[in-house]
């Protein structure tokens, strides 16, 4: 059993204040609290992703984002697949995923995914992409692609799409949702008060409206918060609210980790006990699944909230 990740930490008070520090050279370094032991070990399932990945060319969210799942998931051969590249157009400062300029678009890269989700023989496939801000559609086309392209070679396998806010681009949501995934997640991430300052790119209202778009051409949706990074519990509560008031019907909601010394410091470590009332707060809402704990991430568990939902 080990520590993952062991960051440098040092959390500041939390205030009402949007403004956020993201200065890494006051931080000292903090032990995790006991919660966020897991088990770092490589199983048969776990090398045959890994391998199968890079036979294929293909990149992970769980490696890109650092997951502390990762072994947990692979481990139980679930993975979630990241297309469109590595690179990302957007800086958020809790993500770990590398912002520049992003290449072309590779459109094998679709085959290759659904070839990858054969070969692995997997039942519930989870697809998201990094935000490709440059494209007149975000990148929906090859969304859509690779959700065809999987349903061809693995009819049976259940599909989630995490994907970007196409910045508002309903025609973009369409090409999506179109190809009928079992379920449709985007991650609303933090708090309206927080939104601006840690996804400076992003809009809080244009997520929570693209969720309710989705709602309306018959998604299944799904949505995941981050806590730690400055919000307080009652602004986590109207999260769920505003979630709920487009019809979302699963929540993920998981700590914040700092991925390196660049990125948001952590403001708080939130107790396991919160987070199991966070989750009765969000079934009393008429959320049908919340997933929620320190170690929760959005895909997290994926494969079993399909089973209760499809």
């Amino acid at each position: 059993m080990s520590f993952i990740p062991l960051h440098e930490l040092q959390p500041p008070a939390a205030d009402a204040s949007s403004t956020i520090s993201l200065q890494p050279s006051a931080f000292s370094r903090q032990r995790l609290p006991p919660w966020f032991k897991v088990d770092a070990r490589t199983g048969q399932d776990y090398l045959d992703i890994k391998q199968t990945m890079d036979r294929l060319k293909l990149h992970t969210i769980c490696e890109e984002a650092r997951c502390p799942n990762r072994w947990e998931c692979w481990n139980s051969r679930t993975a979630t697949f990241l297309i469109l590249g590595d690179i990302c157009t957007r800086r958020c400062h809790y993500c770990s995923v590398e912002t520049g300029k992003p290449g072309a678009i590779d459109h094998e890269e679709p085959g290759r995914v659904a070839t990858a989700i054969q070969a692995l023989g997997l039942r519930h496939a989870v697809i998201t992409s990094v935000n490709r801000d440059e494209l007149d559609d975000g990148g929906a086309a090859i969304f859509a692609d690779t959700i065809r392209q999987t349903r061809q070679l693995s009819p049976d396998c259940t599909i989630e799409v995490l994907i970007p806010d196409f910045e508002g681009n309903a025609a973009a949501l369409a090409t999506v949702c179109s190809e009928k995934p079992e379920i449709l997640n985007h991650n609303i991430e933090t708090v309206r008060r927080l939104f601006p300052a840690i996804r400076p790119q992003g809009k809080y209202q244009r997520s929570i409206e693209l969720l309710g778009k989705a709602k309306q051409l018959g998604m299944k949706t799904k949505s995941g918060l981050i806590l730690g990074m400055g919000e307080t519990m009652n602004e986590a509560r109207e999260v769920m609210r505003d979630l709920r008031s487009v019809g979302c019907d699963i929540m993920t909601i998981g700590q914040y980790l700092q991925p390196s010394r660049e990125h948001l410091p952590v403001a708080r470590f939130y107790d396991p006990s919160e987070f199991v009332l966070l989750k009765e707060e969000g079934i009393a809402l008429g959320f049908t699944h919340v997933e929620s704990g320190p170690l929760v991430r959005s895909s997290y568990h994926a494969e079993q909230q399909a089973v209760h939902e499809v």
